[in-house]
């Protein structure tokens, strides 16, 4: 049963899994449903200034993925046990439901759907593929594994395709240290860091690919490449954006997306 938060217009609440592990969201706004599913070290909360945007024509549902916030993190982990995090919270959230993901989050919600999951629709905001970064995130996963998670969430900072503060350990916010350790589940999203173009050939929802134009060369190759692996998406730059996107100019690009008449959308 959801239980109010102590913000206004935000209703708080928690969902089980189908592996029996509590996953934390916040829910706002009214209209169809949309979840947001979050990037590396993200929550619900780092969620809310878009959300809150988006709020004015969706019923917006941010949750915590396993390992962070208010959820659980029943293990083994394997990413088809997210899968059915992200299937359960859509379940709450509405029939039709359409998807948000941030960085890892894209990866995250394109390979939910190519696994079955029924959505509306799906925007992905660089998916963080690159070949050119496998080194640096093998070294990351051996950091994890060795018990070293902060020299691990260091390393991890210092890739241009990361989220996240770049000054490193010490520049974060309170709390994301915590996290460290659910860098491994976005290692296991990303595979092998290229774009899986097999596995997305089975996503038939629309897709809108989002870069920025001041993010890395690679982060825009690999858009461009994602763009091309999936039967009906279409690709969108947005001009002086970075991987830390203003909410307040990515707002706009995904309302249009997601409330374009799906006729039109067919027959162009």
């Amino acid at each position: 049963m959801d239980e109010v938060s102590n913000t206004p217009g935000r209703v708080a609440g928690r969902v089980t899994s189908r592996d029996g592990t509590p996953i934390a969201y916040e829910r706002y706004g009214e209209g169809p449903p949309l979840v947001l599913v979050s990037g590396a070290l993200g929550t619900a909360a780092g969620g809310r200034a878009l959300g809150g945007l988006l709020a004015r024509r969706f019923s917006v549902v941010a949750y915590d993925r396993r390992g962070r916030g208010g959820s659980g993190d029943t293990g083994p982990y394997a990413v088809g046990r997210e899968i059915e995090d992200l299937a359960a919270v859509v379940g709450e959230a509405g029939a039709g439901a359409a998807l948000y993901g941030e960085g890892t989050g894209g990866a995250l919600a394109l390979a939910a759907v190519a696994a079955g999951l029924e959505v509306g629709a799906v925007a992905a905001y660089e998916p963080p593929y690159s070949v050119e970064a496998a080194e640096r995130r093998r070294q990351v996963g051996v950091l994890l594994d060795v018990g070293r998670p902060l020299a691990a969430l260091d390393l991890f900072l210092a890739d241009p395709a990361a989220s996240g503060p770049r000054s490193g350990v010490t520049g974060l916010r309170p709390g994301v240290a915590e996290l460290a350790h659910t860098l491994a589940y976005d290692l296991a999203v990303l595979g092998d860091g290229t774009v899986p173009e097999r596995l997305l050939a089975r996503v038939h929802a629309r897709v809108l690919v989002v870069d920025g134009g001041a993010s890395p060369a690679g982060t825009r190759r690999a858009a461009l490449t994602l763009t091309a692996a999936l039967p009906r998406a279409r690709h969108r730059t947005l001009t002086g954006q970075t991987h830390e996107v203003a909410p307040h100019v990515l707002a706009p690009v995904l309302e249009d997306f997601l409330t374009e008449d799906r006729e039109t959308v067919e027959a162009a």
